[in-house]
């Protein structure tokens, strides 16, 4: 008997494998897709730092922690701390394998994106003042860096409160934050009535993800991501309570990262699908409410923009490499590379999840398919879409076989390890 969900897993892969084809054969025949390698924003590049002889170790030091807690040691905060500790070292040990220790912060300093990211806009907030920068941010946009210009203000305000102006602090709060994921996942899991051994499965399957590894040292989006699991832990609960500290979690989150966004809208599907209209409609009201009434207040208190902002972050996507990229391809290419970034198996398990119509499969499957059809990400969705990872791990924790987990996560730390010596992925 086909175990449940293989069909929609099959039909998937089958787009995956036909997509990747087509963005190869257009590559060997010389077209241009936007990406070096797509539909994966990566380039060939094989490269091994010596630091390697450390951080190989560190890894698989790593997977050996995670076995005795994939198999229930340990109480909820044992796993909690374990887990964070796990991903924590498996994303700086998987960095120094290529880049070595300046890897953990050169993005955010002297490497080759540094100018793109948000530390050279800190002069800016000094001399103007953070009140009339927020109030004049959605003016000032156009003239930002691509990151800051494309996101609201959130990271900068941040970085002005903490007095935070350098790379490795910058790096160190990114990448602590970003480790957080994995423990959340656990409590999206949990939350969602998943139960105890499976949730530690989707916790592992977000912490050596190779998207996670490979990309959670390198960009803010990995912050984004934990930002995007507190709302979302919040809001798929019951109670009037859980919403209301949910809706102002998703406030916040999306003054760092508008796409986090979608998890409201992620939240109200399970809801529906879980409990019905009545609560769904219910909780989408608080977030709504809540989500306006912060701007309104930020507005009131800072002159703040968000309309404009919006527009503009818009406009920033569309003057840049955006051009580049044709929608068609890409409407296909954005989220196979998701998928793939993910981690193969983590990624096999979702799909079939969709197919037996679990909850939280369906209301990741809906944000993907907005997001590609309004065209705002195509391309670099291994690292936009980061914030998506642990709501695919919830999914495909409930068709794992928990005790094929050891074996899964090696599998997924192969292909991290695999991605980082033979590719550049730039972030």
């Amino acid at each position: 008997m086909r175990a449940p969900g293989t069909r929609t897993a099959i039909v998937l892969t089958l787009v995956g494998l036909l997509t990747v084809a087509t963005g190869l054969t257009i590559r060997a025949a010389g077209g241009g897709l936007g990406a070096p390698l797509a539909p994966f924003f990566a380039s060939w590049d094989p490269h091994v730092d010596t630091y390697a002889l450390i951080g190989l170790p560190v890894v698989a030091l790593s997977l050996a922690a995670a076995i005795p807690l994939l198999r229930g040691r340990g109480g909820a905060w044992g796993f909690v701390a374990g887990a964070f500790a796990i991903a924590l070292a498996a994303r700086l040990g998987l960095s120094l394998v290529r880049d070595g220790a300046d890897g953990w912060y050169a993005v955010f300093g002297s490497g080759p994106e540094a100018a793109n990211e948000y530390l050279p806009v800190l002069p800016a907030v000094d001399s103007l003042g953070l009140r009339e920068f927020l109030d004049r941010f959605a003016e000032l946009s156009p003239t930002l860096p691509i990151h800051p210009s494309a996101h609201p203000p959130g990271i900068l305000v941040l970085l002005d409160v903490t007095g935070i102006d350098g790379p490795r602090a910058f790096a160190a709060v990114v990448i602590l934050i970003g480790a957080a994921a994995a423990p959340l996942s656990w409590a999206l899991a949990r939350r969602l009535g998943i139960e105890e051994g499976r949730a530690r499965a989707a916790a592992m399957m977000i912490a050596f993800s190779p998207a996670a590894l490979l990309y959670g040292v390198l960009s803010t989006d990995a912050m984004f991501a934990t930002l995007g699991l507190v709302a979302a832990v919040l809001l798929v609960g019951s109670g009037a309570g859980s919403w209301l500290g949910g809706a102002l979690a998703l406030a916040v989150a999306s003054f760092f990262s508008w796409a986090l966004l979608a998890i409201g809208a992620f939240a109200a599907i399970v809801q529906l699908l879980r409990r019905g209209i009545g609560p769904a409609i219910a909780m989408a009201a608080i977030a709504g409410a809540v989500l306006v009434a912060f701007y309104l207040l930020l507005q009131a208190l800072t002159g703040f923009d968000p309309i404009g902002s919006i527009r503009a972050a818009g406009d920033a996507y569309a003057l840049g490499i955006s051009n580049a990229r044709p929608y068609l391809f890409w409407l296909f290419g954005s989220p196979v590379a998701f998928a793939v970034a993910l981690g193969i198996p983590t990624a096999w398990y979702a799909a079939r999840a969709l197919g037996t119509g679990d909850p939280a499969a369906i209301g990741l499957a809906a944000i993907v398919v907005v997001s590609v059809l309004i065209g705002l990400t195509k391309a670099e969705t291994e690292r936009i879409w980061l914030f998506m990872g642990p709501l695919a791990a919830v999914a495909a924790a409930t068709l794992v076989p928990v005790r094929r987990m050891p074996a899964i996560c090696c599998l997924l730390v192969a292909q991290a390890i695999i991605t980082q010596i033979l590719l550049d992925t730039v972030w």
